[in-house]
């Protein structure tokens, strides 16, 4: 029997989840199941640092969306680490962008029965140039350029852009040869990561996002188990519901994708009218 809901909707942290453990695809994202594990160590600095990333990408929005950037540096100087952040963003962010700009922007497209989506961080779009996707990161670590091309988020922005983007670019389908995926490190400004496409490489990524959702579409309760990688329980919040132990994993902080993090205090309602 299916485990998946009809009306189910596929991202790539869910893809990711999947990949990296199906048990953990099972627990998250099918049976929502809220477990409280603790994911790192020390609990409360890991919390920050993702309220901090937060922040970050809401001070891009609201740059992108027209606010003056003296304003918003008022608002970040009040924290250190994201005053620093920002002040990387001002001076290094990616240069030349084409086109019109859209930024916190979704796209989704049927795939396998399903529906998948991807919400971007900023989108530039040129008809007769380039499409670019830019992700912010605010992680400690710079991941090469292999890890990050084999990232499932890498995979699924780059398909769907050229599967449902044409509606963003007066009409013109996004040729994937055109498109390039920037990945920006606020703690390495100076060493983004710029991810090229081509039409072949789009057609491997079709091909496997179908037989990926396929295969999870006609698995039943038992083929969820868990990875046999315990090195990925160190900082999954369902370890000790898996009998991985209790302990929270200890080291650098790495970014995570979709995570609900508590709003620093921050008083954007001084810096302009525009909901996030």
């Amino acid at each position: 029997m299916a485990s998946l809901p009809p009306d189910f909707q596929f991202s790539q942290a869910s893809l990711q989840d999947y990949v990296d453990c199906r048990r953990r695809f099972l627990l998250a994202h099918v049976r929502r199941i809220v477990w409280p594990a603790v994911e790192s160590e020390p609990f409360l600095a890991h919390e920050r640092q993702l309220a901090l990333g937060t922040a970050f990408h809401r001070l891009i929005w609201q740059h992108l969306s027209g606010v003056e950037p003296e304003r918003l540096t008022r608002a970040a100087g009040r924290e250190p680490e994201l005053a620093r952040w920002w002040e990387h963003y001002l001076s290094l962010r990616p240069a030349a962008l084409p086109g019109r700009l859209y930024p916190e922007v979704t796209l989704a497209a049927p795939l396998a029965g399903y529906r998948l989506l991807a919400k971007y961080d900023l989108l530039a779009l040129d008809p007769d140039g380039e499409a670019v996707i830019v992700d912010w990161k605010t992680g400690g670590r710079r991941p090469p350029d292999d890890a990050l091309r084999a990232r499932l988020q890498t995979l699924v922005y780059r398909y769907l852009l050229v599967r449902a983007g044409a509606h963003l670019n007066e009409g013109t389908p996004v040729q994937p040869e055109r498109v390039r995926m920037v990945y920006w490190f606020a703690e390495h400004p100076d060493r983004p990561a710029n991810l090229a496409y081509d039409a072949a490489r789009y057609a491997a990524d079709h091909a496997y996002l179908e037989g990926l959702v396929q295969s999870i579409a006609a698995a039943g309760e038992d083929d969820f188990p868990r990875t046999d990688d315990e090195r990925r329980c160190r900082f999954c919040r369902y370890r000790s519901l898996c009998g991985r132990g209790e302990a929270a994993g200890e080291g650098a902080w790495e970014e995570q994708e979709d995570v609900a993090v508590p709003d620093l205090v921050l008083d954007f309602d001084q810096v302009a009218e525009i909901e996030f």
